[in-house]
């Protein structure tokens, strides 16, 4: 916290005012000290009081060396990549591909080549970023029920979309924003 506080950090906006400041410390400090105090409150709650809030009930039902569980399933924030990896027939590639689910959200800067950085003034990035989203809570899903037909080929066209939306949709937007930017610039 201190080191981004102290080189500080660029406007997420892109505008430039050297009018209205306030400095750093006291009351940014004081602010960012209050959440993570507010923080760790909840997680020390949760780690003493209430540790078995999260687990899921299948994992308190005793071990039977003889019989496999009828369905394992990872927690919930593996879901998705889970459905990725089930997706794919192939093992080799399954993992590969929920290596790749994760390894491409470090390709964002090379992908997305608008030139507004944020979402702000975006609207069609904004509405794109709903449909990776509601994808994401689809593929969750998906993870969480057996691997049975419908849901097999439902995760194969939802990992579609997923990748799609990095490789494709993510690009193509920043074009076309570009493009409409560049014709009124013209314009004017």
């Amino acid at each position: 916290m201190m080191t981004l506080h102290v080189n500080g950090s660029s406007n997420p906006l892109g505008v430039s005012s050297n009018v209205d400041r306030v400095p750093m410390h006291p009351y940014y400090m004081f602010k960012d000290l209050i959440t993570i105090f507010l923080f760790f409150l909840v997680l020390a709650i949760i780690v003493f009081y209430l540790p078995n809030v999260m687990g899921h009930s299948d994992n308190y039902i005793p071990a039977n060396p003889m019989q496999t569980p009828p369905s394992i399933v990872p927690e919930w924030y593996l879901l998705p990549y889970y459905a990725i990896l089930r997706s794919i027939p192939n093992k080799l590639l399954g993992v590969v591909g929920m290596l790749a689910s994760l390894l491409i959200l470090l390709a964002m800067p090379v992908l997305d080549r608008s030139r507004i950085r944020g979402a702000q003034f975006r609207p069609l990035m904004k509405f794109s970023f709903w449909v990776f989203v509601t994808d994401f809570f689809f593929l969750m899903y998906i993870g969480s029920q057996h691997a049975e037909e419908p849901f097999v080929t439902l995760g194969s066209i939802r990992t579609a979309i997923y990748f799609g939306w990095f490789l494709i949709l993510v690009p193509v937007i920043a074009f076309i924003e570009n493009t409409l930017r560049d014709i009124r610039t013209r314009e004017n």
